[in-house]
């Protein structure tokens, strides 16, 4: 066994060979290897069919009882099994290609038993990945760090997808182990600083690609390549098609929730994705992309209006996502530098303040970024950090907000108004859960201002007992109400409403300014005792639904009684079909109908005085139409002979003598008489290779024209003995071989034989 206190890279282990003898190999060694097949990973099924969930099963199964096996190994075995069995590693790469994330979980059947195995799957996954990212379990059981680095990164163990997918799929629950793990990865192998520095180009591509597909580009100093000519050609959001457009939406969500998962729970990264240029992407791309996709989700009708509402939801994830990784890129490249009091805090919050600056003209995202992590708050974090830090600068800013706010038609929500702080935005944050995509189509039709970014996953305005749009809830409204008239019992429910909306719902600005009589001029003119409005009551599902027994005998919400005689279920009972056969009674009412047709009168005799219409005759109008008769028809025509000096009599070209029928076009002929006449009279015999030539070319152009392809030149030689042969050498080889007795002296006999029968050769 393996020696204690000595790393396992240096380790040496002795066993039997094959023939009975023992020898001494490494204790990292492909022969210690276990012979074990690892199937890869297939995600649950969608539609829950018993065979397909059975499958899946006893699927995920074997990989959990291979996984455990795995796990239970000792060290040694352990790492022997990570390194050396290329089947472990497709079976958890396909874990991470396949398994279902955050926001695919809603959509996989309710099977309890599918549940409880993908999560004892998800389970066994993470595990195997925490223990081949520990090089020390033990003092007894260990690797030397820098052998440890070595091996994950020349065995390609972890590299940054799988790190970014490690974080997508295990952060929730368990981003302290996650960090110290990738933590762990990244100082052991430094190498993987250089691996992101070369990923994040790559992720930025995924932005561009977006708005390429949108139709869309990125201006200014944040674009990465110059817009293409032919951009205006692109399809938009709204003229893709859908399946289009939800790839997009999905595309968008997958890529911005695994980055932000990555920097959360790795912040040492915010440091090269900020090298890059990744916030000023993120706001460009926010501002262009996002609106033209809402319109396009809200506005594009739908054939499956559940897949509508999960695109919605998707964006507006992609949305909130995108605002919280600006914020920790702000945060933990600027932000904490001066919370922590080190050096250079001065350039850090000059930094802050361009950033902040920098994103002014985005005004959707500054409103939407300002709605979740209020600017005021970071502002004055910087006052309280450097007091001499520029007034005017800060104001500036302040006021920008203040203008964004203004340019997308908003308000703050009535918590930053209130507290101006943290709090406000995490309460704000908070009510996101309750939004669904029918609220905003129904703010729409009341011609509010659009639902934007961030904004669409959070403080969503309801509807309150007067029937007026209010950030706050039923419950909530009534409790302002009743402080307020605790305190002014004399004031109308009517009044005191519309005192909250003009004020933000902020119960003590209402009591203060009616106590100080200051209220707003709108509010002075209406009665203080003016009741609540009453609700419009809604009418009656019956009397105004429509149905195909409207007002008929079987109305029943309108009448009564209703014949049930004539009302059954099934075949009516008594009928019979050899009856219903039997019954010829329509026959007799039909007998009279066509015996009227059996008298035929061939004159009838009109007696004078009267007319045809009393036995029913129309006049008849006997006068010859004579309108074409002066007409000659046919007298200008020319005779059959003039067609001839019309058009020239032709020789048909199958009749003409000497002529060989033409393969080429009509274009070709032409070249070559213009080519012959060019000939000088004098050569008696034109050049050789000049012919041979033309010849070619005119082959080569029928060919072509009729696709036809030469056959590939044999290639019976190869290579020299002893380096092998290619499978083209192979087949020429056979095809020789089984040919070679068509020409030359093989078949002298067959053709003698062949003359002779013939009478050729006398016998």
């Amino acid at each position: 066994m393996a020696c204690a206190r000595v790393p396992l890279d240096e380790q040496q282990v002795t066993e039997p060979g094959p023939l009975g003898k023992e020898h001494t190999l490494p204790a990292l060694h492909p022969a210690r290897k276990e012979e074990r097949c690892f199937v890869p990973y297939k995600s649950p099924p969608e539609d829950s069919s018993p065979a397909e969930v059975e499958e899946f099963l006893e699927h995920a199964k074997f990989i959990t009882e291979d996984l455990e096996w795995l796990l239970a190994l000792p060290h040694d075995k352990f790492w022997c099994q990570v390194v050396f069995d290329e089947s472990l590693q497709r079976c958890l790469d396909s874990y991470l290609h396949q398994a279902p994330r955050g926001l695919d979980l809603a959509t996989l059947p309710s099977s309890p038993a599918v549940a409880d195995m993908q999560r004892s799957v998800h389970k066994a996954v993470f595990l195997t990945f925490l223990r081949m990212a520990t090089h020390k379990e033990s003092k007894e059981n260990f690797l030397t760090p820098a052998v440890f680095g070595e091996i994950i990164y020349e065995n390609f163990l972890f590299d940054i997808p799988k790190i970014l997918d490690l974080c997508v799929l295990f952060g929730k629950g368990n981003s302290q182990l996650l960090h110290k793990m990738i933590e762990n990865i990244f100082t052991q192998q430094p190498s993987y600083y250089g691996d992101l520095d070369e990923t994040v180009p790559t992720v930025l591509q995924v932005f561009d690609t977006i708005l390429d597909k949108c139709g869309l580009h990125c201006e200014g100093a944040t674009a990465m390549e110059p817009m293409k000519l032919n951009a205006h050609k692109q399809p938009t959001a709204m003229t893709m098609s859908q399946q289009d457009l939800s790839d997009l939406i999905l595309y968008l969500c997958d890529s911005t929730t695994t980055i932000h998962a990555f920097l959360d729970i790795f912040p040492a990264a915010c440091s090269s994705f900020h090298s890059h240029g990744f916030l000023s992407r993120l706001t460009s791309f926010y501002e262009t992309a996002v609106p033209d996709l809402e319109k396009a989700v809200r506005k594009r009708n739908f054939d499956d209006k559940g897949l509508q509402e999960d695109l919605w939801k998707r964006l507006s994830h992609s949305c909130r996502k995108i605002v919280e990784m600006v914020h920790l890129l702000l945060h933990h490249t600027c932000l904490q530098p001066i919370l922590e009091g080190g050096e250079n805090i001065q350039t850090f919050a000059e930094e802050l303040l361009q950033h902040f600056t920098s994103i002014l003209p985005e005004k959707r995202f500054l409103s939407d970024y300002d709605e979740q992590f209020p600017i005021a708050d970071d502002i004055s974090l910087l006052q309280q950090a450097l007091p001499v830090i520029d007034e005017t600068r800060t104001s500036y800013l302040l006021q920008g907000v203040e203008s964004a706010w203004d340019f997308v038609g908003r308000r703050k929500p009535h918590s930053q108004i209130q507290h101006e702080g943290a709090a406000g935005g995490a309460a704000a944050g908070a009510s996101s859960a309750g939004f669904t995509f029918q609220e905003a189509r129904e703010q729409e039709e009341r011609g509010g201002e659009s639902l934007r970014g961030a904004e669409a996953m959070l403080d969503v305005p309801r509807k309150g007992n007067n029937g007026a749009v209010c950030p706050v809830s039923e419950a909530e409204l009534e409790s302002l109400l009743s402080c307020i008239r605790d305190l002014l019992p004399d004031l109308g429910e009517g009044f005191l409403l519309a005192c909250l909306q003009e004020y933000g719902y902020n119960s003590e600005l209402v009591i203060n300014n009616i106590l100080e009589d200051r209220l707003a001029p709108n509010l002075d003119k209406l009665d203080r005792a003016m009741p609540r409005p009453v609700k419009e009551k809604l009418p009656d599902v019956l009397h105004t639904r429509s149905n195909v027994f409207d007002d008929d005998e079987f109305d029943i919400f309108r009448r009564d009684q209703v014949d049930m005689s004539r009302i059954w279920k099934g075949r009516r009972k008594g009928e019979s079909t050899r009856e219903m056969l039997n019954d010829k009674r329509h026959i007799t009412e039909q007998k009279a109908r066509y015996q009227a047709y059996e008298t035929v009168v061939d004159e009838v005799v009109i007696e004078p005085g009267e007319s045809a219409e009393a036995y029913g005759l129309d006049d008849y109008d006997d006068e010859y139409d004579d309108t074409y008769d002066m007409s000659q028809v046919g007298a200008n025509d020319l005779d059959g002979d003039s067609l001839l000096n019309r058009r020239p009599f032709t020789v048909p070209q199958v009749l003409r003598k000497g002529n060989k029928p033409e393969l080429e076009e009509e274009d070709e002929d032409e070249e070559e008489d213009t080519l012959q006449n060019n000939v000088n009279r004098d050569q008696f015999v034109q050049d050789p290779a000049l012919l041979r030539e033309r010849a070619e070319a005119r082959r080569a152009a029928m060919q072509q024209r009729k696709g036809f392809r030469p056959e590939r030149s044999s290639n019976v030689v190869g290579q020299p003995k002893g380096q092998g042969q290619t499978l083209e050498t192979y087949l020429d080889r056979r095809k020789k071989e089984a040919n070679k007795s068509r020409g030359a002296n093989h078949n002298r006999r067959t053709m003698a034989d062949r003359k002779r029968n013939k009478g050729m050769i006398p016998s």
